[in-house]
């Protein structure tokens, strides 16, 4: 008996010897990827640098152990624990995660989560079977191994179920910027060829998307959101003997809006009529224009005695109709570039959102432009990056380039999308130089729901983007292409 003990502790040992150094070495052989799949692991996405080099190590410090005699018995019990942990990191993945990732690398990628579960919970049978005769074979009585193999797994399983319950509390509330690639949560649906690039998106109102067009811009495109009609009309002002400089439209509900805050002047229409009326005209000269109603509006403006960025609230209703709010804006360095973002008014919850180009603020406030919530993004800009310096005429300019954080946005109901300019930790390279990054955020509180690429066509990079309940529509180059959301990113919107 005693010698049948020996046999069988020896043969868990290789077992557990050529798992270990098989399963150390492939991480090894492909490291960079095996990162980059802990990084997206919905339970240990927070930890993956410190996990992806400490797995790699326990393995093979165990698989040394119990090639020693003497130490085999600490290496088995060393053995269940390792494989307690992975079982309930496969249990948590299946029942308690968001999503259910790809598998970790190796002969056991084949396998799917559930036979891998199967395995890993096969594997701690096997590691008490070794445990329990080696304690045998020195006539240890067995409530002393079972003592310890119990106290053991309990502590191993607590320690995985604690790193997922703070992964997940950092990844969506204090990331430090490590991204969570979401399972497919778009799909290439239609696209159609535009035959110009020189379209931006000017809104999407009663199942249209309407372009503006710089090159034209008094032309108003509608194409039905199945991209099969497309119409577009000349608009007529009924005041346009202005020296405009850069003038922009905007979809709202049944009305359209040009505007050129140069002049500064802006005009409405409503949908189906081709002439514009001049609504506004040297109320405010602005940057930006967020439309809140057919009267009221959210600009981006510059004072006139520190020549700094300022958002304002300009009511045609109101006396006086300009509102400055000069503290919102918080200056760094130059109180220009340093506060440079993009304005955007979300119907859904009648908010304004202010996202910061060059750091990882958001500003969400109300139609008082009270500010409601401080947000961040999942960049670890707090400053802004720019070196500038002030001409005679007190204009600001760039003097090296900036480190943009952030670039194109759309808003749908109370999901913010942000095309983000800088790559996170453990992220392919090789996927950066093919694909545009997208990140979502809520904007009614600070949460990081996720991030999706969006394919470069060639060397190009998306554009504009815009959003409904069931589709990301993004031009590129001379196309505009139809994503359908998926499970991961509609759910939010149900």
């Amino acid at each position: 008996m005693k010698k049948i003990a020996l046999h069988v502790s020896y043969i868990v040992s290789c077992f557990f010897i050529l798992l270990f150094i098989y399963a150390a070495l492939s991480k090894l052989l492909d490291f960079e990827n095996f990162q980059v799949q802990l990084s997206q692991s919905p339970l240990l996405s927070a930890y993956a640098g410190f996990i992806s080099y400490a797995v790699i190590a326990i393995e093979i410090i165990i698989a040394l152990l119990l090639s020693f005699r003497q130490e085999r018995l600490l290496g088995l019990y060393a053995s269940l624990g390792l494989m307690a942990g992975f079982t309930i990191y496969i249990y948590l993945i299946l029942f308690y995660s968001d999503f259910i990732p790809c598998s970790c690398g190796g002969i056991l990628e084949k396998l799917g989560w559930t036979e891998h579960l199967i395995f890993n919970i096969a594997c701690i049978a096997l590691a008490l079977v070794g445990i329990f005769f080696h304690e045998d074979n020195r006539h240890i009585r067995l409530l002393r191994p079972i003592l310890y193999s119990g106290v053991l797994i309990l502590i191993s399983t607590t320690s995985v179920i604690i790193l997922f319950i703070t992964s997940e509390y950092i990844i969506k509330k204090d990331n430090n910027f490590t991204r969570r690639f979401l399972l497919h949560p778009i799909l290439d649906d239609k696209s159609l060829d535009l035959t110009i690039n020189s379209y931006y998106f000017a809104g999407i109102s009663n199942g249209k998307i309407f372009l503006g067009n710089i090159t034209a811009p008094l032309l108003l495109t509608a194409i039905d959101t199945s991209l099969n009609e497309t119409k577009t009309v000349k608009i007529e002002l009924d005041a346009s003997d202005y020296h405009y400089r850069n003038i922009q439209l905007q979809v709202k509900d049944s009305n359209y809006y040009f505007y050129d805050g140069s002049v500064p002047i802006i005009y409405r229409g409503t949908l189906g009529d081709t002439v514009a009326h001049t609504i506004s005209h040297q109320d405010a000269f602005f940057t930006q224009l967020a439309i809140v109603d057919s009267v009221h509006f959210m600009i981006r403006t510059q004072s006139s005695k520190t020549r700094e960025y300022v958002l304002a609230s300009l009511n045609l209703d109101k006396t006086p109709k300009l509102q400055l709010y000069p503290s919102l804006l918080e200056k760094q360095i130059d109180g220009v570039f340093d506060v440079d973002g993009k304005l955007l008014f979300q119907p859904y919850n009648t908010e304004v959102l202010y996202t910061y180009t060059y750091r990882n603020q958001i500003l969400a406030m109300d139609r008082q432009l009270n500010i409601l919530r401080k947000l961040h993004t999942i960049d670890t800009s707090t400053i802004a990056k720019i070196q500038t310096h002030r001409l005679s005429d007190g204009t600001h300019k760039m003097s090296s380039p900036p480190l943009k954080v952030n670039g194109e946005i759309a808003s749908h109901r109370n999901l913010l999308f942000i095309h983000s300019n800088l790559k996170g930790r453990h992220e392919s390279s090789k996927m950066w130089n093919k694909a545009a990054v997208v990140d979502i955020y809520r904007t009614d509180r600070q949460e990081y729901i996720g991030s999706f690429y969006i394919e470069h066509k060639g060397e190009t990079v998306f554009s504009h983007m815009a959003l409904d309940d069931q589709y990301l529509y993004v031009l590129i180059q001379n196309e505009l292409k139809r994503y359908r959301l998926r499970e991961p990113i509609s759910k939010y919107f149900n």
